[in-house]
């Protein structure tokens, strides 16, 4: 069987969350099955091993999940992006619009070095605004946005078509 639908197998639908009439795709299902994960993370490193990373930014929190990974499994370092107030040292922020209200991520201003080039990842591609909230960090840190992974992707949303401006590959394992 293919990866992909493996993957689809073990991702749950939970209907009306977070709130009524959306379809989440809970993805703490397919975290049980750790032989599945580890082919995921094999067929990322795969995928990005001649892509010449210098790191790897995972969105808060589910982008870490697979982001740690894999960029241990490329030896780059990890950078970690969260929610607004929960980095220590100095810090950039970025705020954004949600599918359901706004946030304001951040990333420590010394995460990366300039002119790095930083593979975006996250669980899940919906409207795109998360992901360009990451691009704009990495952007503003003088990093170059190498490209944006996704485990799903949800395609009936105008996300991929948000992020096309990067003009830098668009990646996702499933779509939905």
């Amino acid at each position: 069987m293919e990866l992909t639908e493996k993957v689809k197998q073990c991702i749950r639908d939970v209907n009306d969350f977070p709130k009524k009439g959306i379809v989440f795709k809970d993805i703490s299902t397919l975290l049980l099955n750790p032989l599945i994960c580890q082919e995921i993370i094999e067929h990322l490193k795969i995928r990005y091993e001649d892509a010449d990373l210098q790191g790897v930014a995972g969105i808060e929190s589910r982008g870490f999940l697979f982001g740690f990974p894999l960029a241990m499994a490329l030896g780059v370092p990890f950078i970690m992006i969260r929610k607004q107030g929960k980095l220590p040292y100095d810090k950039i922020s970025h705020a954004y619009h949600l599918e359901y209200g706004s946030s304001v991520i951040e990333m420590h201003q010394d995460a990366l070095t300039a002119g790095d080039r930083i593979l975006i990842h996250d669980d899940l591609l919906a409207t795109g605004g998360s992901a360009a909230a990451a691009a704009e960090l990495i952007s503003k840190c003088q990093g170059i946005v190498a490209g944006f992974d996704f485990l799903v992707e949800l395609s009936s949303l105008p996300g991929k078509n948000n992020l096309e401006s990067y003009q830098v590959p668009i990646n996702s394992l499933i779509q939905y």
